[in-house]
């Protein structure tokens, strides 16, 4: 029995049919050449193999009497692999655009509350001869991170796979769930640690107002100084993403390699997630000068920030937010991005002096039906109609693997993550590197964002924007230098290193950069570079 944080069991109580909490996940894989087998029987074997690698994948949730405390995470005995593991078959001519379809669809239903919160989706069909896998898992029970640490449970480094140890025997107890005196205190000995850990909390908490309310040393430029984050606004403008949303989804995603993205964060000085910001901030300005939509205020983003300890793989939640200003009121991409740079340093500054005073579990008598009740108040009456909106949209950008994966023997091509809408925010932009690509996630609702795929266009094209504008700079950086004459000499001596250096000055990038979502021909000719993860 382990209990769910209070973070945790947030994401269930806010949970409606209108907005499910749960992550995933779409991988195109190539079967091993000639391959004649049935992948989804094999997935099935490779899948019973490793259950006990991640405990996600076996434990399911103990409701507590009467909702007066939050559930637990129990073992379940009785695992059914086939309601976990599933097949689609596309019918033909089995697109891009309809897997993309099958996945929306997929995303939009609620998973199974009496069973481990996960499905995996085995879809073949597609014209390219390739398969498919999806899968979604509740987020009470993972975050990025956390869902980064179940990738390399079920996946390999080899195509051949790895030697897994069989789980130790238990002994079964043989129930379909607890007792209600088992849960009752159970329910008592969590909530009496949770007031021990705000108690053992507070210096923290101290040490962070005391950061908060103190002035900061002046800084050596002698600009002001400032408690909150730069540009900070409470509310953002109102956009046809900032409403009430319903269980219809739409579902995009796209591809940049991730060398073009690092080379952006070099030449212009910021970081990659600075450059993902101004590539989702680039395509929404674009989307929304298309339809005379774009407001004069600039919009932002609700940027999940980790708070994981290195080295900690738990299946959980310990994950903040902070509010990031995407300068879609400049026109100019340079000065954007530089906004965007700022903002964001100004935030993640100030998310380091309260970081370790930020609780992830604390006590809440009644919570379950307390949140949930008004968490459904607010679905069924649209308040996100009215409210002033917050945040526009959620960017998040998570570290994938470097190197190429398998499942089952098929070779894992692209990684394109997909993540949750919410009420108020109903299009989130998630991406994730993977084996040198940057591959973006876009779910939305249907109803908000119809033509997600031309969103997905308008981020590539700002994409090409950005990496021209780096290239640009490029060349300009050498004219830039002073020319002052030098002894003959020295010049003598450094015009070979000039000439030897004049190739390299720009690196071979591609020019152009594939919109499609599952292209076989492309992801098997494009370059492998050895690149560290993500920032």
């Amino acid at each position: 029995m382990n209990h769910l944080s209070a973070s945790d069991a947030m994401f269930l109580h806010t949970e409606s049919p209108e907005m499910p909490m749960h992550v995933g996940s779409l991988n195109v894989m190539d079967l091993p050449a000639g391959y004649e087998g049935d992948f989804y029987e094999d997935a099935k074997t490779h899948m019973r193999d490793r259950l006990h690698l991640a405990d996600v994948l076996t434990r399911k949730l103990a409701l507590m009497p009467f909702d007066l405390s939050d559930p637990v995470w129990v073992e379940d005995e009785d695992i059914d692999l086939e309601h976990h593991v599933r097949h689609v078959t596309l019918t033909k001519p089995g697109s891009n655009r309809q897997l993309q379809q099958l996945v929306a669809r997929l995303h939009s239903t609620l998973l199974d509350r009496s069973r481990p919160l996960w499905e995996f989706y085995i879809i073949d069909g597609l014209k390219s001869g390739q398969v498919a896998l999806y899968t979604k898992a509740h987020h009470a029970g993972i975050d990025g991170q956390a869902g980064v640490a179940l990738g390399r449970a079920l996946f390999d480094l080899e195509p051949t796979g790895r030697q897994i140890r069989p789980p130790r025997p238990k002994a079964r107890r043989n129930t379909y769930q607890l007792g209600i005196a088992e849960l009752a205190v159970a329910a008592v000995r969590n909530t009496a640690m949770q007031y021990v850990k705000l108690i053992k909390m507070a210096p923290d908490v101290f040490r962070a107002v005391k950061n908060v309310v103190t002035a900061p040393k002046k800084p050596a430029d002698g600009s002001k100084r400032r408690w909150l984050p730069k540009s900070l606004n409470l509310f953002a403008p109102r956009t046809p993403l900032n409403v009430a949303i319903t269980n219809q989804r739409s579902f995009a995603g796209k591809m940049v390699p991730l060398q073009e993205v690092k080379l952006i964060a070099k030449r212009l000085g910021v970081s990659l997630n600075d450059v993902v910001m101004a590539t989702a901030a680039g395509g929404l300005r674009r989307y929304f000068l298309e339809t005379n939509e774009l407001p004069a205020k600039s919009l932002s983003a609700m940027v999940p920030v980790s708070l994981r300890e290195a080295g900690d793989t738990t299946a959980n939640n310990q994950v903040s937010m902070i509010m990031v200003n995407l300068a879609t009121d400049l026109a100019d991409p340079a000065d954007r991005l530089k906004k965007i740079n700022e903002s964001s340093q100004s935030a993640k500054a100030t998310m380091s002096r309260i970081k370790a005073a930020i609780p992830t579990d604390f006590p809440m008598f009644g919570s379950p039906w307390l949140i949930s009740g008004l968490a459904s108040m607010a679905g069924r009456s649209r308040l996100a109609n009215v409210l002033p909106p917050v945040a526009n949209l959620v960017i998040s950008n998570v570290a994938g693997a470097p190197v190429p994966l398998y499942f089952a023997g098929a070779q894992v091509v692209s990684y394109y993550p997909v993540s949750i809408a919410a009420h108020g925010m109903a299009l989130n932009i998630t991406v994730q590197s993977y084996n040198g690509r940057l591959d973006y996630g876009l779910i939305a609702c249907r109803r908000a964002v119809p033509d997600i795929n031309e969103l997905g266009d308008l981020l590539l094209a700002e994409h090409r924007s950005l990496l021209e504008l780096a290239l640009a700079q490029a060349d300009a950086a050498p004219a830039a230098e002073p020319t002052a004459p030098a002894p003959k000499r020295r010049a003598a001596a450094a015009a070979p290193r000039a000439r030897a250096a004049k190739p390299t000055a720009v690196p071979a990038v591609a020019k152009k950069v594939s919109a499609k979502v599952v292209a076989k021909g492309a992801s098997r000719g494009a370059a492998k570079p050895k690149l560290g993860l993500a920032a």
